[in-house]
């Protein structure tokens, strides 16, 4: 097993694990960011495309694996927690006592996205806009301009790197120490390269980008990535 890859963000030490969440050691604290329970059947019912109806049950398990692995004490959803409004309502029973059996014994933050707004309160937990524990605050969408303590989704960022054989595209978080951009944990879901301007413009003194792969995050500076062309 590789060591764990930490970073800091505002003098709070987290770390970026290899599912795609980051956790506070400190504050046993577990955030992801953009699951977008229910999206292949948004598209169902919105378009008439028929995706495999499996996106909420694959990204609970690799939430359940995280959660069971590390033992928060509070899980915090960055948002677009669902991919509409109407997604609990769409959910399986299945999925239904998953979630409950995740809330069970801690404290679990929704944290209001554009996609869903305060819709998945109705599962139970917490809903907020955004939160703020000591250094840090949760948020959806970053703030433009200069922030300190910041986690953030919505993004979705991933990133190129240059291998001897060929380019590798991953999801990634993206940090410059003052603020943090999460990957999307969601099955179903894509990706911003990390010099589009919507992520770029919130780092103008450059980042690291954290990617993920089978067993562990890579960190690379932000000179060593590939640009789409």
């Amino acid at each position: 097993m590789s060591e764990p890859q930490e970073f800091n963000v505002a003098d709070a030490v987290l770390t970026a694990d290899r599912s795609g969440a980051v956790w506070w050691a400190e504050k046993r604290l577990l955030a992801v960011a953009d699951l977008h329970f229910e999206k292949g059947s948004a598209f169902a019912v919105k378009t008439g495309q028929m995706l495999p109806p499996y996106d909420t049950h694959t990204t609970l398990a690799r939430l359940n694996e995280v959660a069971e692995r590390l033992q928060p004490k509070t899980i915090v959803c960055l948002g677009d927690n669902f991919h509409d409004s109407d997604g609990p309502s769409r959910l399986d029973e299945s999925a239904k006592r998953a979630i409950t059996a995740l809330m069970r014994k801690r404290r679990f933050v929704w944290i209001e996205g554009n996609h869903d707004g305060a819709s998945a309160i109705a599962l139970g937990g917490e809903c907020a806009v955004e939160l703020e524990l000591g250094p840090l605050v949760f948020r959806h969408d970053a703030k433009r301009g200069r922030v300190t303590g910041e986690l953030s989704g919505h993004l979705h960022p991933v990133a190129r790197v240059a291998t001897r054989v060929k380019l590798l595209k991953r999801r990634c978080f993206v940090s410059d120490g003052q603020r943090c951009v999460l990957p999307a944990f969601g099955a179903y879901t894509g990706g911003l390269d990390v010099f589009d301007a919507a992520v770029a413009r919130l780092f103008p003194d450059g980042f690291r980008a954290y990617l993920l792969g089978r067993d562990r995050v890579y960190p690379f500076a932000h000179s060593r990535l590939s640009a789409y062309a």
